[in-house]
């Protein structure tokens, strides 16, 4: 059982809180835990309007992206991101498998057209990276292709720096356990089955496949201009709050500070990839 509205009429103190806790049977500490999680999240979330209002004056543009293993928590947590940001300078980019056109297109060229203009930030759930671990996973690109790609990433991110776009790359870690936990998760929720799809299915199957792509990816695409950044999941909330403090870290916008809650991330859930880097999805 859960706290309900009624809970909280006359309450004033922390104690008279647990003694309601304790009449209803409510788990106390897990519920102080969603408490201290929504606080941290709104205080943060304040933030990032300050974020957004100073990248927009300084006609900035910001690309955050959000790579990982399916149902890390990506999508969850870019909707934090974005929940009260200002949808006219703000979105996400979600793209579908490339059309007919776009196969014979120089592969970089659709997510062009789809890259932060001044004053915006823009969301990334997957990104070019597809073509680093997914695609050649599950078949959806040849040696040719994938070999081309990771030639040319590194020098394609090189000239969005060198024209002052903000990349800041994200890798959400998960364990296999826990994914597996989410899948079945989502598979007996009616309202989350739609995420469920078979290429999921193949995520436990593959996943040392998916190992050796994504490190792969790492060494090859870890530059100083444009880092890979590891974020631990297998706890969503906690993914979510220090990732957000990541990116508020990474700018020295206007009122910073002015939500008084601590933007320096965690250094054990966040971190910059490097070689030694010990990852909980290998």
């Amino acid at each position: 059982m859960n706290f309900k509205a009624e809970h909280f009429q006359g309450v004033k103190t922390r104690d008279q809180l647990i003694e309601i806790a304790k009449k209803h049977n409510i788990p106390v500490k897990k519920t102080l835990r969603k408490l201290k999680y929504e606080a941290e999240l709104r205080l943060l979330q304040s933030e990032f309007v300050n974020l957004q209002k100073w990248v927009a004056k300084n006609k900035m543009r910001v690309a955050v992206i959000f790579e990982g293993r399916d149902a890390a928590g990506k999508g969850g947590s870019i909707k934090r991101f974005k929940e009260h940001l200002n949808p006219r300078t703000s979105r996400v980019v979600a793209l579908t498998k490339p059309t007919e056109v776009e196969t014979g297109q120089w592969y970089f060229r659709r997510y062009i057209k789809v890259l932060p203009n001044p004053g915006e930030i823009v969301f990334f759930d997957r990104s070019w990276y597809n073509r680093a671990v997914v695609e050649p996973v599950m078949g959806f690109c040849n040696v040719e292709q994938y070999d081309k790609f990771m030639v040319q990433v590194p020098e394609f991110e090189h000239l969005l720096y060198e024209d002052n776009l903000k990349i800041i790359k994200f890798w959400f870690s998960i364990t296999k356990e826990e994914q597996k936990s989410r899948f079945d998760s989502r598979m007996e929720n009616p309202l989350k089955r739609w995420k469920f799809s078979p290429v999921d299915m193949k995520g436990q199957e593959l996943w040392d496949r998916y190992t050796y792509y994504k490190e792969q990816m790492f060494s090859k695409t870890h530059t100083a201009f444009s880092p890979w950044i590891i974020v631990k999941t297998n706890s969503k909330k906690t993914a979510r709050l220090e990732s957000m403090r990541y990116v508020l870290s990474q700018f020295d916008y206007e009122k910073k500070g002015s939500a008084n809650i601590t933007l320096t991330p965690d250094p054990n859930v966040i971190m910059r990839y490097h070689r030694s880097a010990i990852n909980i999805d290998i």
